[in-house]
């Protein structure tokens, strides 16, 4: 049998045995999809605080956090399938004391580890006001540009229908687009809000 029949049979026996009482040819076919007309166009708003890179010539500082999560745009029937389709977002991480700040916007993906936990990756993209010239003030971070992609991490807590709380680990970074890239991480906590 060649490698890739041996990976399809092995993939179509674990996706059987996983689906219970659903047969192997509901995982082997595209999942039904709907309009997300039911769900509301603003999708959850998210507020917290952020140790500003703790790592950074920048250390020592707070930031403030806070995001708008859009609906999906289109809702899948089955929910395994329905975590790979992201939530676009909108937010900011402003420094508290003048340090780099953000704005970013970008997807999310939602991944239920259980009917109160769940696990969320976004990638999207950001703009800095750090310091990008040839020259970096003592105590500043060299970002290089002022673009730069932003990816982030985060676990959470559904405390009601409505309520979360999360643990979140964001980051900046020109990935070597331009000379300088130090990048940015924030670590912290935030609450959301799902309408």
């Amino acid at each position: 049998m060649r490698p890739h029949l041996h990976l399809t049979a092995i993939l179509a026996i674990v996706a059987a045995a996983a689906s219970g009482d659903a047969g192997a040819a509901d995982y082997l076919t595209s999942p039904s999809v709907r309009a997300a007309t039911a769900n509301p166009f603003l999708s959850e708003f998210r507020v917290g605080g952020f140790a500003h890179d703790p790592w950074s010539p920048e250390t020592g500082s707070v930031d403030v956090n806070a995001e708008l999560l859009f609906a999906k745009p289109i809702v899948l029937n089955d929910p395994l399938w329905n975590s790979f389709v992201p939530r676009p977002h909108l937010g900011a991480t402003i420094n508290t004391q003048g340090d780099t700040s953000h704005v970013y916007a970008g997807l999310t993906w939602t991944f239920e580890v259980t009917q109160r936990i769940f696990f969320e990756t976004t990638f999207g993209g950001s703009f800095n006001n750090g310091t990008a010239g040839p020259v970096t003030p003592v105590g500043r971070s060299a970002m290089g540009c002022h673009a730069a992609f932003r990816e982030s991490a985060s676990l959470g807590y559904r405390i009601t229908e409505n309520l979360s709380v999360m643990g979140t680990v964001e980051h900046i970074s020109n990935a070597g687009i331009c000379s300088d890239n130090r990048g940015l991480t924030n670590v912290g906590m935030r609450v959301g809000y799902s309408f």
